[in-house]
């Protein structure tokens, strides 16, 4: 999802004073505390999504992945009548500025068909926890290799480097958890996530097919129109990034609007190293479906889908919805994208 919701403006970066252990911790000590839904964790900066309940024939729970020792929310849905069956399993993520939250209604379709969906939040994002660095400089002393530090949040930006070591890392996740038939395991993406699933199963052999549903599918200045002249945009990104290098530039506000009405800042200089359409050859043992907007506004779809599409040489499929715009697959277009997805999975997940 390119999420161009409503504008909070500036938000201050929390500051946390805490105990930083640096290296081997158990994914208990890392996780930290448990937030409920609906809650707001002021000391993070965490806004949770409003109580949810599952339609009452669906199991519906919340689960703890880590990321490079990072706590990620997820939430899963299963058929109350499948519960102790090893089910084929949908990992889902959302796009740019995306939480899990706004694919609940697409994870209860998908589960009423008869999967087990993992729906996440990437670092930074949601209901997860953030990233933290530090402010200063570590102490000389130390208690072993513990220390106190004032740290800052990562939270709200947009990196698709980090994003996609989530969802490899969701991938490891599910592959412990017993109700995941770990041979049909499929991902699905929107918007910009729509990339990161070429991306990501180009490179693990696990996922046997993807969905991929107006994806953004290369970050570099010449295929990103939106974010200005290619010249501005590499000038940009080289500026920032050797201004972070050499300490004198910070990460991007949460959530801060810097292309267009976009929700989180890239680290540009992430954006040049990004490009999952240049991955789509790899796919030869991974069904991929893409489904994109007649008229795409964002981005030009030969240059994203329509070219991945054209370099797979496995299983693959190409439908144009008519008549719609990029957001059209979240409004009146949902359920006609969700029934499509829906069936490209039933035929190379369940057969």
């Amino acid at each position: 999802m390119m999420n161009g919701g409503l504008n909070r403006g500036p938000i201050t970066r929390r500051i946390l004073l805490l105990s930083l252990i640096l290296v081997s911790l158990t994914s208990s000590e890392l996780a930290g505390p448990r937030i409920a839904p609906g809650a707001f964790n002021a000391e993070a900066g965490q806004q949770s999504s409003p109580p949810f309940k599952a339609p009452d024939n669906l199991d519906f729970r919340s689960a703890t992945i880590m990321s490079e020792g990072v706590r990620m929310h997820a939430e899963l849905f299963s058929l109350k009548s499948a519960a102790g069956r090893q089910l084929p399993t949908i990992i889902m993520a959302h796009g740019w500025g995306g939480t899990a939250a706004a694919f609940r209604r697409d994870a209860i379709d998908l589960a009423n068909a008869g999967y087990l969906v993992i729906d996440f939040d990437y670092r930074g994002w949601g209901e997860s926890d953030s990233r933290l660095i530090l402010s200063g400089t570590a102490p000389a002393r130390k208690d072993g290799l513990k220390f106190t530090a004032e740290v800052t949040e990562v939270r709200e930006v947009v990196d698709p480097l980090d994003m996609v070591t989530d969802w490899f890392n969701a991938i490891h996740w599910a592959m412990g958890e017993p109700m995941v038939d770990k041979n049909r395991i499929g991902l699905r993406g929107s918007s910009y996530s729509g990339g990161h699933v070429v991306y990501v199963a180009a490179r693990d052999p696990r996922v046997k097919a993807i969905v991929s549903q107006v994806g953004s599918l290369d970050s570099r200045p010449k295929a990103v129109s939106i974010a200005g002249a290619e010249s501005d945009q590499i000038k940009m990104a080289y500026d920032e990034a050797t201004k972070r290098a050499r300490g004198e530039l910070g990460y991007p506000a949460p959530r801060a609007r810097v292309i267009g009405n976009l929700q989180g800042a890239p680290i540009r200089d992430k954006l040049l190293l990004y490009a999952p359409v240049e991955d789509a050859a790899k796919l030869k043992n991974c069904a991929a479906l893409f489904i994109v907007a007649e008229k795409e506004e964002l981005f030009d779809n030969k240059d994203h889908a329509k070219l991945a599409y054209e370099r797979i040489t496995g299983p693959k499929k190409y439908v144009v919805i008519p008549g719609i715009t990029h957001y059209g697959v979240y409004t009146t277009e949902r359920e006609r994208a969700v029934k499509l997805a829906i069936e490209w999975f039933d035929e190379y997940l369940k057969k």
